[in-house]
């Protein structure tokens, strides 16, 4: 069972292509402006060149892989309507702009992770417009699933539903009610038939094709929904065959031992470890009308002490084997959940807190962007903002402390390899030692809004290497309110 090793080092940054930059290089052709608020359609125009102007931003950050959400041609804003696996949406630069950015950000040592949308394409994809016209005389009509009357032209296709089909769609499979199987009922999104031989080769050679063209890595879009383990399996053999190092990072939203087998995803987008920091370090901060409409984390959201909190960090360390939690994607929110900030009221301590964990503890950190700055936004289309580039927009403090979270993890090994061992929780308070053979350091939150004084086994550690000033003394530590502190 191997992962890539880069990944137990990387910080990542997740864009979202359309709202992180826009650039001088691409011609304005009627979009939103910038800083207005963010539509369920629209489109603002960020670009790939625009991403290639701000690395630099990036790098100071201490960022060293990015995340794209879907780059390729699309007639959605978010792009998971793909028509067009080929080719970079000509929005966004086209295929030039990506070779380009994968120049520049290899370069500076950041790696390229793609969004890959397998489980379904749009209705403006070739295959699916082909057998919209021409129905059963069609050699794509095995490509997705469709009703056999329709096929045989008997009953029209819904593709643009009518207002009577709009109501079946909200009872009724789609099958049944527009002639195709449809993803959550979208008609925008026909599901792919992956039991057809053509159609698993089309996208195996899709896959093939951006790493051979040089990105790093798939985060693999709903594969939960593609039920067959030996898809993925031939998936992984044929991404690892070109990369042997090439990340696969899967988006399930709860356990996954399935696929963390080793012989198909290297990894998951770690949602548990996003609600287990959402429900300590939030406190009574927590926006339970946020949380309960953020789809995935319904049901998962609720305030913890802290031996609930070190209970579910230990099944979370535990779940898989260490080499797949070693490169597990810890994240606090993504373009499919309000943000962070706004999940808590707006409290900047409890997403300085939540930092500081995501940074001292197994799996490959990712900070969606904006959030460094102070963006906040509820669900889609507001959680999924443009980027204020003028600086006078930016909270510094958040900035500088991002910063300074990132650059304690680079700067110790033990905090990106090391052991885990759980040395404190209850009430307000826990804390945990990472440790290898060089060094150990202690970890310890304070989530009170008043001062803990905590008995730790310090030993000989008396040096604060993060965190606000915190007496320390004859294995006693006095801890600050509403903070973290690490000890070497």
């Amino acid at each position: 069972m191997t992962t890539p090793d880069w990944v137990k080092d990387a910080v990542f940054y997740q864009i979202f292509p359309d709202r992180f930059a826009k650039s001088k290089h691409m011609p304005d052709i009627g979009f939103e402006a910038w800083d207005s608020a963010p539509t369920t359609y629209g489109f603002k125009g960020g670009d790939l060149y625009g991403v290639i102007e701000k690395l630099d931003y990036l790098q100071e950050l201490g960022i060293t892989a990015i995340y794209f959400t879907p780059v390729f041609a699309s007639a959605s804003n978010h792009r998971y309507h793909t028509y067009d696996y080929y080719n970079v949406d000509p929005i966004l630069g086209g295929n030039d702009a990506l070779k380009k950015l994968l120049t520049a950000a290899h370069k500076r040592g950041i790696k390229v992770v793609l969004d890959g949308v397998f489980n379904h394409a749009s209705r403006g994809f070739w295959q699916f417009h082909h057998v919209l016209e021409t129905g059963d005389g069609s050699p794509y009509k095995d490509w997705f699933y469709f009703d056999e009357e329709r096929l045989k032209r008997h009953k029209h296709f819904g593709a643009y539903p009518t207002a009577h089909e709009e109501k079946l769609l909200q009872s009724e499979d789609s099958m049944n009610a527009i002639g195709y199987r449809a993803w959550w009922n979208l008609p925008a999104l026909p599901k792919f038939n992956t039991n057809t031989p053509a159609v698993r080769e089309f996208l195996f050679g899709v896959a093939e094709y951006w790493i051979k063209l040089g990105i790093d890595g798939w985060r693999l879009d709903v594969p939960g929904e593609i039920d067959d383990d030996e898809f993925w399996r031939e998936f992984r053999r044929r991404v690892r065959a070109i990369n042997p190092e090439a990340y696969i990072v899967g988006e399930i939203w709860h356990e996954a031992q399935r696929w963390l087998q080793g012989d198909q995803f290297d990894a998951v987008m770690n949602y548990l470890f996003t609600s287990a920091s959402l429900n300590f370090f939030a406190a009574n901060h927590l926006d339970m009308d946020v949380i309960n409409k953020a789809g995935g984390l319904q049901n998962r959201v609720r305030p913890t002490n802290g031996e609930e909190f070190a209970n579910e960090v230990d099944r979370i360390l535990n779940i898989y084997p260490p080499e797949i939690t070693a490169a597990q994607l810890n994240l606090l929110d993504s373009h499919d959940m309000p943000r962070f900030l706004s999940c808590v009221s707006g409290d900047k301590d409890s997403i300085k807190l939540a930092w500081l964990f995501m940074f001292t503890i197994a799996g490959a950190p990712c900070i969606y962007y904006g959030d460094e700055i102070g963006v906040d936004g509820k669900h889609d289309p507001e959680c999924r903002k443009t980027f204020p580039w003028d600086e006078h927009k930016w909270d510094k403090d958040l900035l500088e402390y991002a910063k300074a979270c990132i650059t304690l993890r680079k700067e110790h090994k033990s905090l990106r390899r090391g052991d885990y061992k759980r040395i404190y929780a209850q009430g307000d308070v826990m804390a945990y030692m990472r440790s290898d053979k060089e060094e150990s350091l202690i970890v310890a939150f304070n989530v009170s809004s008043e001062e803990r004084i905590v008995e730790l086994p310090l030993g000989k550690k008396t040096q604060m290497v993060f965190g606000r000033k915190s007496n320390i003394a004859e294995n006693h530590i006095t801890i600050p309110p509403r903070s973290g502190v690490v000890l070497k």
